[in-house]
């Protein structure tokens, strides 16, 4: 079987993991992409069986998902309820009690093709943006594995009775709930915080005259 494998180009364990797998099993194409890259030309001259779309950053074009006659297949960060871009972070924010991984089948539409299977796990009171997106890796790796494994032994894709539940969230929804308001609730004001610290990444501010301040909680002594 002819595979290509999409993925970003980053140290990642489970990115490595998944990679090696294919590598050993299939006839395949690694494609990685750097941040604000284009789409290599490697990827829209594909031509195979199986595409593996794994953490990837590009909307792929319907020409490169009818290039794989088997099927286009996505790993998805989050569950049904949680399409597009942020997911976590709204998982957060309203407070879920549960998350998870998912695999989907691609179409032109992001995050709406049919629903292939749902992996889940507890949310923890606990639980910040960080250790959640890092249980949702765990979660999406076993989930690679279970799929590919029924792929390897010639089995039918699974058929999930579960479909998205919204429209995707998008960057501008994101970058909204990091924005603060002195009208808001000392407890609005914490859920967002929570839902948008992220290690490296810019997260709650407060906009006064066109001058952005970010918001830095206090730590506990």
């Amino acid at each position: 079987m002819k595979v290509l494998f999409i993925s970003k180009d980053r140290d990642d364990v489970y990115i490595k993991r998944a990679i090696a797998f294919v590598k050993s099993n299939f006839d395949a194409t690694i494609v990685l992409a750097k941040p604000g890259q284009a789409i290599a030309d490697e990827a829209v001259k594909w031509q195979g069986d199986l595409l593996i779309s794994y953490l990837c950053p590009w909307v792929l074009p319907k020409e490169v998902l009818q290039s794989a006659t088997y099927a286009s297949i996505n790993f998805h960060p989050a569950t049904p309820d949680y399409p597009g871009t942020g997911c976590t972070n709204f998982a957060i924010y309203h407070d879920e009690k549960e998350y998870g991984a998912m695999c989907h089948h691609m179409s032109c539409k992001v995050d709406s093709g049919r629903v292939i299977a749902v992996k889940r796990f507890p949310v923890l009171p606990e639980d910040s943006v960080y250790s959640l997106t890092q249980k949702c890796y765990v979660a999406m790796s076993e989930l690679f594995f279970e799929i590919m494994d029924l792929i390897l032994k010639g089995k039918e894709l699974p058929v999930s009775e579960e479909h998205w539940t919204r429209k995707p969230y998008t960057r501008v929804q994101l970058n909204a709930l990091k924005k603060l308001d002195l009208t808001m609730s000392i407890d609005e004001i914490r859920r967002r915080v929570k839902a948008t610290t992220y290690p490296g990444t810019p997260g709650a501010y407060f906009e006064v005259e066109g001058m952005r301040f970010e918001y830095v909680p206090q730590r506990d002594s």
